[in-house]
């Protein structure tokens, strides 16, 4: 299959270029500068340059694919102005590749988070939130996955928390960054609340697994780890940067601070019983060992 690819230089994106290559298929990667698309050409894919916001580009990738991978989001989490630009753009996005795709019945695996469920751990059949900060990015989503009756083959894999890879990622990657910069390993409140968590190597696997086997219109959990307490990954994070571990004020974590005070772990018992998914690499705790002092 070729597969146009948004986001394929990142983290998870790279994992998942990777990941699809090794299984036969070839890869269509949007790249929007020189450095992305050379990332992307020794890669062993095919660049396109464009960015998320560049939505001919979109239309172009669509055109010349048999199924989408979307993965890009904007990284600028300085402000809740720069957040909501970050899910609006990706919206118009989710939108156009959608569209292109209808009555093609070809796949189209879209990425949200893992939802927050109350006393219990999220499953595949919770609802993503569509109010709060990202809750642009649910409705997004649950767009396309409606899409279903429009004759496109669309799906989710939602992350959690943290996808994580040699120490760095995710929310945990945040708290690492922060850690450096204060001066203290923190986290929000006592510290018992738990993220779930994905080494980006078992996401990709996922990725892949939804765009060749999962059914129009369902929802995937990349969950290995069901929940960590957040004081734990500090404390580790802490341990590897010689630094005091302290509860810190939420507001410390600007626009995301509701979300790192809140408890969200989650499960994947259904992704792994319906899609033959499991995870093999090291969890979160192990993996942030690998961070450099």
């Amino acid at each position: 299959m070729r597969v146009f690819v948004t986001g394929g230089t990142g983290l998870v994106g790279s994992a998942v270029v990777a990941e699809l290559l090794g299984n036969g298929h070839t890869v269509l990667a949007l790249a929007r500068s020189d450095a992305s698309a050379a990332a992307v050409e020794a890669a062993g894919a095919e660049a396109l340059r464009g960015s998320l916001a560049d939505l001919e580009a979109l239309r172009a990738g669509v055109a010349r694919a048999d199924g989408v991978i979307h993965l890009a989001f904007g990284n600028d989490f300085s402000s809740p102005e720069a957040l909501a630009g970050n899910v609006a753009e990706e919206s118009t996005a989710i939108g156009v590749l959608g569209e292109e795709l209808v009555g093609s019945e070809r796949p189209f695996v879209t990425v949200s988070g893992t939802p927050l469920t109350p006393g219990r751990p999220a499953t595949e059949a919770d609802p993503v939130p569509t109010d709060g900060p990202v809750g642009g990015r649910g409705r997004a989503v649950t767009s396309a996955l409606g899409l279903a009756s429009r004759g496109v083959r669309a799906s989710a894999v939602r992350l959690p928390r943290t996808v994580h890879h040699d120490g760095a990622g995710g929310f945990a990657g945040l708290l690492t960054d922060i850690a450096r910069r204060s001066g203290v390993s923190g986290y929000a409140g006592d510290g018992s609340q738990r993220w779930p968590a994905v080494h980006a190597l078992d996401a990709a696997v996922l990725f892949r697994l939804a765009l060749e086997h999962a059914p129009a219109g369902t929802s995937w959990h990349a969950v290995a780890d069901e929940g960590d307490a957040v004081r734990d990954i500090a404390a580790v994070i802490g341990s590897r940067l010689g630094l005091p571990v302290e509860s810190v004020p939420a507001e410390t974590y600007g626009p995301l601070g509701p979300i790192f005070a809140s408890d969200q772990p989650a499960s994947s018992a259904h992704t792994r019983s319906a899609l033959g998914w499991e995870p093999r690499h090291p969890g979160l705790l192990e993996d942030l060992a690998n961070i450099r002092p």
